[in-house]
C-alpha cells in the first residue's frame, strides 16, 4: 500500500468505514469523485457476529464480512482506504483540513463524517465480554436481534427510563423479561406500573456481578450468593456519539450527543456532510447504508456548485 501524498488535495474525505463511511465511498467513487476514507479500525458493526435484519442477507451475514465486502466494493471503484485516527479537523480557505494521529494534515473540499458511536458496556474484562457476544448471550440492539430470541430468559441491565423502555421492547419476543438495576433503581410510580402490566420482572438490589457462559449468563444481585439464570443479556446503558470532529467543526450536538437528523442533507457548514450513528435517528445498519448514499449524493451536487468549475473534468484535479 503505498503512502498517501499529503500534497494531494482529495474532492472528498470520509471518517469512519462502517455501513456508513463505505456508502459513501461507493457513491462517490462511482460519480467519478476522488475520495479518501481514513478509519481507526474500531466500526462497531464490525463486532457483530451475525446480522439478519441487513436486506439481501436472509441467512446473516457477520459484521466483519459485510465490511469487507463494502470496502472491496468501494475500491474496487477507485475509492482509497486508509486506517488511521483522526484527532482533529477544521475548515479553513474552503478546504477540510484534518489532523492524523500520525501527525499528518490531509486536505479535502468536501467532508462526510460517519465516525459512529461506543457502547456504554457491562464491566467484563474485554476478552469474556467479546466471546459472550460472539456466543450470542450478550446483545446491546433489541431491535437487530429481538427475534432470534423469541420466549428465552432475557435480562435488561439499566433500571431507568431507558431499560425500562428496551425491556418493554423485547415483551413482543417473550414474557420471560427481568429489568436488572445497574446500580439502583430510578423509575417512576407511572413506569413501574407499566412494567408489571406488562408481566415485567424488576429487581431493587444491583447487579453485583456478570458471569456468562456459552449457553447462557449468570448474574450475582448485591449480598445474594445465588445467581439468577438467563438465556441473554440486554445492557441499557446508553451509549456515546463519536461528534467529537463534528464539535471542532461548529456542529451543534442535541441533548443525546447527536447531531440533527437532516445532517445527511446537508450542514451550515458549507461541504460538510454527516451519515450514520452520530445523526440522531435509528441506529441500524440500514439506515446508516442510506445515510451514506444520501450524503455522498449531497456532497458530490455541492462540490458540481461550488467546486467544479476551478477544476479539470478530464482529469479531475483542482487548477491552480
Amino acid at each position: 500500500m503505498e503512502p498517501l501524498s499529503l500534497d494531494t488535495t482529495w474532492e472528498c474525505q470520509i471518517v469512519g468505514a462502517g455501513p456508513a463511511g463505505l456508502s459513501a465511498a461507493l457513491y462517490m467513487a462511482r460519480y467519478r469523485r476522488r475520495v479518501l476514507v481514513l478509519h481507526d479500525g474500531k466500526a462497531r458493526a464490525a463486532r457483530i457476529p451475525r446480522t439478519h435484519n441487513v436486506p439481501g442477507f436472509p441467512d446473516g451475514v457477520a459484521g466483519a464480512t459485510l465490511l469487507e465486502r463494502m470496502a472491496e466494493h468501494a475500491t474496487r471503484y477507485g475509492a482509497v482506504l486508509r486506517q488511521v485516527e483522526v484527532t482533529g479537523a477544521e475548515h479553513t480557505d474552503g478546504c477540510f483540513k484534518l489532523r492524523t494521529a500520525d501527525g499528518d494534515t490531509i486536505v479535502g473540499r468536501s467532508l462526510i463524517l460517519a465516525t459512529g458511536l461506543h457502547l456504554n458496556q457491562i464491566p467484563l474484562p474485554d476478552a469474556v465480554h467479546e466471546a459472550a457476544i460472539r456466543a450470542n448471550v450478550l446483545r446491546y440492539c433489541p431491535v437487530c436481534d429481538g427475534y432470534e430470541h423469541i420466549d428465552r430468559r432475557i435480562a435488561v441491565v439499566g433500571c431507568d427510563a431507558d431499560g425500562a423502555a428496551e425491556a418493554l421492547f423485547l415483551r413482543c419476543y417473550t414474557p420471560h423479561l427481568t429489568l436488572l438495576p445497574k446500580a439502583k433503581a430510578e423509575l417512576s410510580a407511572a413506569r413501574r406500573a407499566e412494567l408489571a402490566a406488562a408481566g415485567i420482572c424488576m429487581e431493587e438490589r444491583p447487579v453485583e456481578r456478570y458471569v456468562p457462559h456459552d449457553n447462557g449468563f449468570d448474574i450475582y444481585l448485591q449480598g445474594d450468593a445465588t445467581p439468577l439464570h438467563f438465556d441473554v443479556v440486554y445492557p441499557a446503558l446508553g451509549v456515546r456519539q463519536r461528534t467529537e470532529l463534528a464539535a471542532m467543526l461548529g456542529l451543534q450536538l442535541g441533548e443525546e450527543g447527536c447531531v440533527a437528523s437532516t445532517c445527511a442533507l446537508g450542514t451550515p457548514v458549507p461541504g460538510l456532510y454527516c451519515a450514520g450513528d452520530i445523526v440522531e435517528g435509528l441506529d441500524q445498519i440500514s439506515v446508516a447504508m442510506g445515510h451514506g448514499a444520501v450524503a455522498a449524493t449531497r456532497a458530490h451536487n455541492w462540490l458540481r456548485d461550488h467546486v467544479d468549475p476551478s477544476m479539470d473534468v478530464t482529469t479531475r484535479s483542482i487548477r491552480p
